[in-house]
């Protein structure tokens, strides 16, 4: 009885916490999600309900940034995963360099996302750096090009920073994931004749795929989250047709000020992740 009294006090002050900061926040959302939210002194919030997750459904920018927010995640996920789990299978094979290895693939990870969505903002835009290369060096036009101002560049240059930014933390994930797999594996492969390619298809991956399921399902949630390098590169232009889900949440809640909208697509993205995190398991419960 004592131990449960005293697990009881040393949880009660991290729920606290927990229930102020987490639990409280995400009940005040939805209830405004059912509001015309207002928060000035004179004003006062009227209730609509549904109607903030009709507009939502209804709303062809939305639509446009849900678009743009799957295409990120189709391109970038992949990418990450093929490149990080090529960089693992490297890593694990070689003895030397390793730690000068994981500085390199690791640091982009701990770089801050302002600070390198600055710089790729400076390399692509109308004066940066790529231009000034195209032009001036390697003279292969005479007009600057427009990297960032164009819908289908901007968001690839969101989609490139994505993957380098993502590949080193891939890589780590699955390197511990490699050196989980049993050598004895390897060696029976050996014996049955098995070449390098049938080894990683047949030994490694199978012995990988919850590694490989976990990393897709983070990579997935992560995507949905993008918005610091959007919001900063491209800011949803030209005419909101570069927006995802959250620079245009951000939009309606502290540009135009529509709190209650803004509540409402915070939970209808938080369900569309629920269900691709959901198919993702069926997918790979079914394999």
């Amino acid at each position: 009885m004592r131990k449960r009294v005293q697990t009881c006090l040393l949880l009660f002050p991290g729920l606290i916490i927990f229930g102020l900061f987490t639990i409280y926040p995400i009940i005040k959302l939805f209830v405004m999600s059912f509001f015309d939210w207002k928060i000035g002194l004179n004003q006062t919030s009227q209730f609509i309900g549904f109607g903030n997750y009709v507009r939502v459904i209804e709303d062809t920018v939305f639509h446009t940034a849900v678009g743009n927010t799957l295409m990120y995640a189709v391109i970038t996920v992949p990418c990450q995963i093929i490149i990080g789990l090529a960089f693992a299978a490297l890593i694990n094979c070689i003895t030397k360099f390793k730690v000068t290895f994981r500085v390199f693939y690791y640091l982009p990870v701990i770089t801050s996302w302002v600070i390198v969505s600055l710089v790729f903002k400076y390399i692509f835009n109308n004066e940066g750096l790529l231009n000034y290369l195209i032009t001036e060096i390697l003279h292969l036009t005479n007009n600057n090009i427009g990297w960032l101002d164009r819908p289908n560049t901007g968001l690839l240059v969101a989609q490139l920073l994505g993957i380098w930014k993502g590949i080193g933390w891939n890589v780590v994930v699955f390197l511990a994931a490699l050196q989980c797999v049993p050598k004895q594996l390897y060696e029976a492969g050996d014996i049955d004749g098995c070449g390098n390619f049938k080894k990683f298809f047949y030994i490694t991956i199978p012995h990988i795929k919850n590694t490989i399921l976990f990393a897709v399902v983070m990579l997935s949630i992560g995507a949905f989250n993008v918005f610091t390098s959007i919001q900063l590169m491209t800011g949803g232009k030209p005419a909101h047709k570069t927006e995802v889900i959250l620079t245009w949440m951000y939009y309606k809640a502290f540009e135009a000020r529509d709190f209650g909208y803004s509540a409402a697509l915070s939970f209808i993205t938080a369900l569309l992740i629920s269900i691709i995190t959901i198919i993702q398991f069926r997918v790979f419960k079914n394999d």
